[in-house]
């Protein structure tokens, strides 16, 4: 990380011997899973499956050593970039250079706000109340700013660097094996945890629409990529609860109430290196805890779901206006596959582009070029959210 990026951390108070215990016994727990490795492919070419086997029962995967020291440079070359074109603070049109801000001129929702070391979902109605347990805040340091920017969404419009990640032959590799050939865009974002001032991210579910239905399986409301730029630990990272996901809707707050903390006792912390991208299952109990640790996260995040979970249904979540999706819709918000494999091709052409099976089959090629750029601005109001 950039020494002009650091920042001090802070501790969890009286809380903080027990808070280190709890991170060193879920990081052992960890490692115990057998759910991390390397992509691999069987000699017909599929995802191995003993991949399948371990995300299926735990509710994600470590893909280690994913992503190239050059790639990674040139998402840290984008990220720069994005950090320094963020607004001077909440709804200000302009950076700290007098420029117009990162976001100021997008109708569809961008930059997420928090106070340092906040958590400013859970308890709330926000997200259709999805975050029922409000997460411990420590107090930052004084010179902490109000308010910090720690996700943003829509961020294939403004990284390269990350559009060419989401085109990752491998990855969509995996997509494929999890939510069938036919696979479908959900959202991006960027997290951004930053050192002394990363926010919180409540326990939660993340799906929305299929509870209830009488079709609902252990698939029904997609996965999460997360790419780690920095790596994760067990202070910063994501922590899921393994098997979460195939049990139905949790009762969040009586898990908390049962353990007698927030620190649910059965979770365990996503533990990357740089370069390292995690899968993750959407119905899987999962969150995160305020960042006070000295160490930086920064994901890049993209999901996909089942064409099957997202057709004819009505929408729903954080990232998308309530609609009922339909074929147009789903072929519109896909158009970005067809362009972040054509980046990835010109950038990495040592690669085999991985084909996506609709276009294919539509006879549709796609070029990303500046016109292409252009056509994605506010891309994400077609976000496919369930």
């Amino acid at each position: 990380m950039n020494k002009a990026l650091a920042a001090s951390a802070v501790d969890y108070g009286p809380e903080e011997a027990a808070m280190q215990a709890y991170l060193r016994d879920g990081e052992r727990r960890a490692f115990e899973l057998g759910n991390r490795g390397a992509i691999r492919f069987t000699a017909e070419g599929k995802v191995h499956p003993e991949i399948l086997e371990a995300y299926w029962r735990c509710g994600f995967y470590v893909f280690e050593g994913v992503l190239r020291a050059e790639e990674l440079a040139e998402i840290e070359t984008d990220l720069f970039d994005i950090l320094d074109r963020l607004p001077t603070e909440r709804g200000s049109p302009i950076d700290a250079k007098g420029r117009p801000a990162l976001g100021a001129d997008c109708t569809a929702p961008t930059l997420f706000w928090s106070k340092p070391l906040g958590d400013p979902f859970g308890g709330t109605s926000l997200a259709n109340g999805r975050h029922p347990l409000k997460m411990f805040e420590p107090e930052a340091a004084a010179d902490a700013p109000k308010e910090v920017v720690y996700l943003i969404l829509g961020s294939l419009q403004f990284s390269e660097a990350a559009l060419r990640l989401y085109g990752h032959p491998q990855l969509l590799a995996v997509a494929a094996a999890v939510n069938g050939d036919d696979f479908v865009p959900f959202t991006d974002a960027f997290f951004i945890k930053e050192p002394g001032r990363g926010a919180s991210v409540a326990w939660h579910q993340d799906g929305v629409t299929h509870w209830d239905n009488p079709d609902w399986d252990q698939g029904s409301h997609g996965f999460n990529f997360m790419a780690q730029l920095y790596g994760c630990t067990a202070a910063n990272g994501v922590w899921v609860v393994p098997g979460s996901h195939k049990t139905g809707k949790a009762d969040i707050k009586a898990l908390a109430a049962a353990a007698g903390t927030e620190r649910l006792p059965n979770a365990v912390p996503i533990i990357c290196k740089p370069g390292d991208v995690a899968i993750t299952n959407r119905q899987a109990v999962h969150g995160s805890f305020a960042n006070t640790s000295p160490d930086w996260r920064v994901t890049v995040n993209f999901g996909f779901h089942r064409r099957k979970s997202v057709m004819g249904v009505r929408g729903g979540g954080l990232h998308s206006a309530p609609a009922v999706y339909d074929a147009q819709r789903i072929h519109e918000r896909a158009r970005v596959i067809g362009y972040a494999i054509d980046a990835r091709q010109h950038r990495f052409a040592d690669e085999a582009p991985f084909v996506y099976l609709p276009h294919a089959l539509a006879g549709e090629t796609y070029r990303w070029d500046a016109e292409a750029k252009a056509s994605i601005k506010d891309y994400n109001l077609l976000d496919l959210s369930i």
